[in-house]
């Protein structure tokens, strides 16, 4: 892939499906007059199951989409893609397509901050299977803090609860107290817990009702937002190349209808959106 004319572009903002709304969200308020491409890779969700290699594949299928959109600055909005594939391409691919674009995750300004939310340096992180097996919070916390403890759950579960519209539903409770609780016994010295999915900001009212009250639950947008921000301050020059109109665009590889339809569990406003194939 060449390297593509140097003219001002939207942020692009990927996700594997919906959860990255969240995050968009985010985003947004902190960061209003800046222009956004969202793109949901709805078609072969979830990502949390699938291997390294797919992951990958399929992300990097995505990168490549937004780069010709004419984004120079991607955020990998899924903590799947984030674990399994940002490494891969930050060191392997973007070199040979762009070294002047930058893709980054959601991982590292969630373990940035931690350091910061925890007195007894024990900290849990509740994820997709695929997050947690990828030991991704754990390695990229211990490279900032040593000294923390880092306990994962999986929480297979979740994610459909939110899809299916039934995160505030009674039935949700069962599933949320009991890897509550099976973290919280595995170290019950654990007094913060990362939101280790987008899918979950919209189960923290009943993360919070089953979490002891001394714990402190981490949703990743306002981090994320937070460090983008950040980001855009330190590098002037990727600034200059981010389009600043409050536009937002949304792609997706599914139904429009069901993206439209199922955006609005994670958005408080209609929007338009357009099909497109990744290959």
């Amino acid at each position: 892939m060449t390297a593509l004319p140097c003219r001002p572009g939207p942020i692009g903002v990927f996700d594997s499906g919906y959860g990255g709304l969240t995050i968009l969200s985010r985003i947004r308020n902190l960061l209003p007059e800046y222009d956004y491409i969202y793109l949901g890779d709805n078609a072969r969700a979830p990502y949390g199951p699938r291997s390294f290699e797919i992951v990958y594949e399929f992300t990097l299928q995505a990168v490549r989409r937004l780069f010709e959109m004419g984004c120079h600055l991607v955020i990998l909005a899924c903590n799947t893609a984030s674990a399994k594939a940002l490494r891969s391409i930050q060191q392997n691919d973007l070199p040979g397509m762009d070294a002047n674009r930058r893709v980054l995750g959601v991982i590292r300004p969630t373990a940035e901050c931690i350091g910061g939310l925890t007195r007894s340096r024990h900290v849990g992180v509740l994820a997709t299977a695929g997050t947690i097996k990828s030991e991704s919070y754990l390695l990229e916390i211990k490279k900032l803090h040593p000294d923390i403890t880092v306990t994962g759950e999986a929480c297979p579960l979740w994610v459909p609860l939110v899809e299916n519209n039934e995160f505030d539903k009674p039935g949700a409770d069962y599933f949320v107290r009991q890897h509550i609780d099976r973290l919280l016994s595995r170290d019950p010295l654990i007094d913060a817990v990362i939101l280790g999915c987008t899918h979950y900001p919209l189960l923290y009212p009943k993360i919070c009702a089953y979490m002891p009250p001394h714990v402190t639950v981490i949703p990743q947008g306002d981090y994320v937002a937070r460090s983008l921000k950040d980001y855009l301050r330190r590098h002037p020059e990727m600034d200059e190349r981010c389009l600043k109109q409050s536009r937002c665009r949304f792609y997706t590889t599914e139904s429009v209808e069901k993206f439209r339809e199922s955006a609005s569990i994670f958005l408080d406003c209609p929007i338009e959106v357009e099909s497109i194939v990744l290959e």
